[in-house]
C-alpha cells in the first residue's frame, strides 16, 4: 500500500512537471515566432531543464516523456522532430542536512536515471549543499559521480537503454498522456502566463506538494538518516565558513501578479525537530529522552523496540531501554532467557531520567501485561505513555493509561511535535 501511494504521488508530480514545462516551451515558441524568428530557428533556441530525483524509474520515464511530448509539438508546428536539448539537475528537495552522506547515494541514482533517460547535460548538487557552501571535497565527489558513471559504468554508450522495457515504456506512455492532458488544460486557460496568473499551476503543484508532505510525515516516503534510521551522534559534515547570501527579492517597481512557488526540501520538518533537540543538548547537556519499556523476552520486543527507537530519534528524542538487546546489541542465550515484566520496567523507568515511556512487545505479551505495565509506569511518574503497535483492545489499553499508539503509517510528525510540546521543546530554537 505505501509503495503504491508513493508512486501515485510521484506520478502526479511528474505530470505537473512535464505539462508545465511543455506549456512554458510553447509560450517561448510563440513569443519568438511573433518576433519574426522562424519556427525552425526558434526551437533551436529552447532547451529544457528538469529535476532528477532518487526514484530511478520515474525519473527515467520523465525525461523520456518530455522528449516524446516535445516531438509532438514540433510535428504540430509542421516541423520534422529533432532531438531536444535537455538539462538535468539533481533535485534540491531530496537533499537532507542530517546524515548528508546519503545524499551521495541519492545523487548517484538521480544522475544514473537522468542519463539513462536521455539527459544531455547533468548538474550534480554537492551532498552538503543544504548545510552551506560546499567545500572542495564535496564538489569533487559531485563531479566524480558523473565521471564514474560515464567512464566506468559506460551509461552513455547506449542511446536509449530503457527502450523495449515493458515497464518503462508503459510508464513513459502513461506520463505522456496525463501530461498532455494537463498541457491542454493550461492552453485552454490561455497559456502558461494566464494559468500562472489564475493560480491554476500553483494549485496543482500545491496539491501534489501537500500529498508528498503527508507521505513524509507518515514515513511512507522514507528519508534515510532523517525520518528513518537517524543517528543522534552523527559527526557534522564540513562546509566552507561563508555566510549565506541573502535571497534576491523582486524590485518594488515589479508587481507580482501571481503567488510564488516556494522552494522546499522534504526533510525540513524532521530537521527542525532535530535542531530543537540539538539546542536542548547544548543548553542543558542532555537530549530529551523516552524510555522503551520492553516487556517479555528479547524475541518478543526487539522488532518493535527497534521501530520505536527509530521513530522517536527521528524527532531528536533519545530512546533509552531497560534491556541491552533493545538498544541494538546482539542477542545471546542469557539475554533471551531474561524476561522483563511490569514491575521491572517501572523500576527501570524511575532511574532512566525520562519523562515519556513507550511499551514495546508482541501482541500476545500486550494482552497479558500491557495494561498492568501502563498503570505501573504512570505510578512511576510517566507523563505520557506510548505503545508500539496496533493491538485489538485499544479501548481498554487507553483506559489503562496508554495515550498514543505508534505504528507504520501513523502521522509520525504530528506525534513527535506533540512529544516536543510535552517535553517543553516547542520553543527550543537555535539562535
Amino acid at each position: 500500500m505505501s509503495s503504491s501511494i508513493h508512486r501515485m504521488i510521484w506520478q502526479a508530480a511528474l505530470v505537473v512537471a512535464c505539462g508545465g514545462t511543455l506549456a512554458s516551451a510553447v509560450a517561448y515558441l510563440r513569443a519568438l515566432d511573433a518576433s519574426g524568428v522562424s519556427l525552425d530557428a526558434a526551437r533551436r533556441m529552447i532547451y529544457f531543464r528538469l529535476a532528477a530525483d532518487a526514484d530511478q524509474f520515474l525519473t527515467m520515464a520523465k525525461f523520456r516523456a518530455l522528449r516524446k511530448l516535445w516531438a509532438r509539438i514540433e510535428e504540430a508546428c509542421g516541423l520534422a522532430p529533432q532531438p531536444a536539448l535537455v538539462f538535468a539537475e539533481t533535485a534540491w528537495r531530496m537533499l537532507t542536512r542530517r546524515d548528508p552522506w546519503v545524499n551521495i547515494l541519492r545523487a548517484t541514482i538521480a544522475v544514473f536515471a537522468a542519463g539513462v533517460g536521455g539527459a544531455d547535460v547533468i548538474t550534480v548538487l554537492p551532498h552538503t549543499a543544504a548545510l552551506g557552501l560546499p567545500d572542495r571535497f564535496a564538489r569533487r565527489i559531485a563531479r566524480n559521480i558523473q565521471l564514474l558513471l560515464l567512464e566506468e559504468s559506460n551509461i552513455a554508450r547506449v542511446a536509449d537503454p530503457a527502450a523495449g522495457s515493458g515497464a518503462i515504456e508503459d510508464l513513459t506512455e502513461r506520463l505522456c498522456q496525463a501530461a498532455w492532458t494537463l498541457f491542454q488544460e493550461i492552453e485552454a486557460a490561455g497559456g502558461i502566463a494566464a494559468a500562472l496568473e489564475a493560480g491554476v499551476v500553483q494549485q496543482r503543484i500545491a496539491a501534489v506538494r501537500a500529498e508528498r508532505e503527508r507521505a513524509v510525515a507518515r514515513r511512507i516516503e522514507r528519508l534515510t538518516g532523517t525520518s528513518d534510521y537517524p543517528d543522534l551522534a552523527e559527526a557534522p559534515a564540513k562546509v566552507l565558513d561563508v555566510p549565506p547570501a541573502a535571497r534576491a527579492t523582486a524590485p518594488a517597481r515589479i508587481a507580482i501578479k501571481f503567488p510564488a512557488l516556494p522552494r522546499m526540501r522534504l526533510a525540513e520538518p524532521f530537521e527542525r525537530l532535530r535542531d530543537a533537540s540539538d539546542w536542548a543538548l547544548k543548553r542543558t547537556g542532555a537530549r530529551p529522552k523516552i524510555f522503551l519499556a520492553t516487556l517479555g523476552r528479547p524475541s518478543d520486543f526487539n522488532a518493535r523496540a527497534t521501530f520505536a527507537k527509530n521513530f522517536f530519534e527521528a524527532g531528536g528524542i533519545e530512546a533509552v531501554a531497560c534491556a541491552p538487546s533493545a538498544a541494538g546489541e546482539a542477542l545471546n542465550a542469557t539475554a533471551e532467557a531474561r524476561e522483563s515484566g511490569p514491575a521491572a520496567v517501572a523500576a527501570a523507568f524511575s532511574s532512566s531520567g525520562a519523562q515519556l515511556a513507550c511499551l514495546c512487545s508482541s501482541d500476545e505479551v500486550y494482552a497479558r501485561q500491557a495494561a498492568e505495565a501502563a498503570r505501573a509506569l504512570a505510578a512511576a511518574g510517566a507523563r505520557h505513555i506510548y505503545l508500539a503497535g496496533r493491538p485489538r483492545d485499544e479501548a481498554s489499553l487507553r483506559d489503562a493509561g496508554i495515550g498514543t499508539f505508534i505504528f507504520a503509517g501513523c502521522d509520525a510528525l504530528a506525534t513527535l511535535h506533540a512529544a516536543h510540546d510535552m517535553l517543553g521543546l516547542g520553543s527550543e530554537r537555535a539562535p
